[in-house]
């Protein structure tokens, strides 16, 4: 059994722990709110850069370009938004299981890791990683997204790759993130067909809408990122809060057993004592 100290001693360090749990707690959630906002403005630039090219895409007839048309090759590569500090309960692994079950076969498949904790886990799995970037995952920019759009796209445009993927974890809630893999290129035209019934805007392409096409679309692309990124945050932001809101009542409910413990042990120490002092009192007479 546990000395008096020894109790007394473990009791200030979970105490201690507990301090740094609730600081933590604190502390994403004013990131939360302000990766939520970041959210919030990121959407009208997004809804407006499909509409335009869904607008083109009806009322044109681009048919064909090489932004939209499958290839033959099975080369994928996945860019894979994760987080560089830990302490975010299953943030992580539930990223890390997504893509082992899409990401097949591996050899096959190149990674673009956003975060330490995806490049160090890729580089364990022996995937072969093709950009890594760090320190961006808390408070992400679109000068970030666009830089590794960037690569990404110019890999596809030299055929180093045949299909481009996003995989990130949505945020539903703070307490509930979903992680998805969202294609990237090559687009799928139907996505873009909105049920509408304006009529047909009285708007000239210039040079030719296969030249915008080629133009916006990238800029589409960077934007799903940036999004993507910005739901990575907050969704980290809220897993890390329940993390630790969950650490922190834990730390107290192994606070109050501590404690009384330590005070079935002193009154153990106590009784003895006294039980001492009469036997001794006793032994005089």
């Amino acid at each position: 059994m546990a000395t008096m100290r020894e109790i007394k001693q473990r009791i200030r360090s979970v105490n201690s722990t507990k301090q740094i749990t609730k600081a933590m707690n604190l502390v994403s959630a004013a990131k939360l709110q302000k990766a939520r906002g970041k959210l919030e403005e990121v959407r009208p630039y997004f809804n407006e850069t499909k509409h335009i090219i869904s607008t083109i895409l009806k009322y044109s007839e681009v048919l064909q370009h090489p932004y939209l048309t499958p290839r033959e090759g099975n080369k994928k590569a996945y860019i894979v938004l994760t987080s560089d500090r830990g302490l975010c309960g299953g943030y992580n692994a539930n990223v890390f299981k997504e893509v082992l079950a899409q990401a097949k076969p591996q050899d096959q498949v190149s990674i673009i890791s956003v975060g330490r904790k995806g490049k160090d886990f890729f580089q364990k799995q022996q995937y072969h990683l093709l950009a890594q970037y760090q320190a961006i995952s808390e408070d992400p920019t679109y000068m970030d997204a666009a830089k590794i759009g960037e690569l990404a796209i110019k890999m596809y445009q030299e055929g180093t790759i045949d299909e481009l993927h996003l995989v990130y974890t949505s945020f539903l809630s703070t307490i509930q993130q979903a992680p998805i893999i969202l294609p990237l290129l090559p687009l799928e035209p139907s996505i873009f067909k909105e049920e509408t019934q304006e009529k047909a805007p009285l708007m000239r392409y210039e040079p030719n809408p296969e030249e915008v096409l080629g133009y916006i679309i990238p800029k589409y692309v960077n934007s799903l990122i940036y999004g993507g990124l910005v739901e990575a945050s907050a969704s980290e932001q809220g897993a890390r809060m329940t993390a630790m809101d969950t650490a922190t009542e834990n730390a107290s409910t192994m606070i109050d057993h501590l404690t009384l413990q330590y005070n079935r042990a002193r009154q153990a120490a106590i009784t003895q004592e006294l039980s001492e002092i009469v036997g001794g009192a006793e032994a005089l007479q």
